[in-house]
């Protein structure tokens, strides 16, 4: 296999592997290639990446290689990940959030096998949103990665803690995920509601006190007109006794 087909390949394998990341052995099973070809591949796309100035890079973390964005432009990510227009959440991240909040600690795989689907996509937004964080690893082959919510979630739909979560009990399947993904949903938009309903409130208030302030002032402004309207006459009249004298 030729050296930038394999680059692009190990790019390409990085990138679906997410956090999780993939080793030069998992690469190598995969491509058939040889474990010191892959890493010399590994240290050229590395260099590749460096020279081009692109905004990700290769990593080496805990014997594995990961993608990851530049730390140089980490403000421009922190503005993307807390942006108004990506505060709304698809159907398959609300999903995966349900299974993480009812079932954490959970794997990846865990939750795939629960929703049936590739997770990885919605996985990695919910991670960007800091709605859900890596809280250890699981004691299996592969020691995979175990996910659970953050105090952002928690702030995110309004909860105080996580036993504060809308009760699934009543469910009589288990596994009912579009019961949950629905709690959650409906959690949701009674949050949103009760902030419209406090911002009303806040805007109401405001605008009494304007309309207070104006009230006032034009109070204020018609005791002063009274106040000399009444003394004119008064210094009219001396003027008019001093000619009579």
């Amino acid at each position: 296999m030729k050296s930038q087909k394999l680059k692009s390949i190990i790019e390409g394998m990085l990138f679906l592997a997410g956090e999780e990341g993939l080793n030069a052995k998992q690469i190598s099973e995969v491509t058939d290639q040889p474990v010191q070809t892959v890493q010399i591949a590994i240290e050229e796309l590395q260099a590749d990446l460096k020279k081009a100035r692109r905004g990700i890079q290769v990593v080496n973390i805990a014997g594995g290689y990961q993608l990851s964005t530049i730390r140089a432009h980490a403000e421009y990510y922190e503005r993307l990940a807390y942006s108004p227009s990506r505060s709304s959440l698809s159907q398959a991240a609300l999903e995966t959030l349900s299974i993480v909040a009812y079932r954490q600690p959970i794997t990846r795989i865990e939750i795939e096998e629960i929703r049936g689907v590739k997770s990885e996509r919605a996985i990695y937004t919910l991670v960007n949103k800091d709605l859900i964080q890596e809280t250890g690893r699981a004691e299996a082959i592969g020691r995979p990665i175990l996910y659970g919510t953050t105090k952002s979630f928690l702030d995110y739909f309004g909860l105080g803690n996580i036993r504060e979560l809308p009760d699934a009990s009543a469910f009589e399947n288990a596994d009912d995920l579009e019961g949950e993904t629905q709690l959650l949903f409906d959690r949701l938009e009674e949050k949103v509601h009760s902030e419209d309903i406090v911002e009303l409130e806040a805007l109401g208030e405001e605008l009494t006190g304007i309309a207070e302030d104006i009230l006032s002032e034009s109070i204020s402004s018609t005791e002063q007109s009274s106040s000399k309207e009444t003394t004119l006459p008064s210094s009219t009249s001396s003027k008019d006794t001093s000619i009579e004298d």
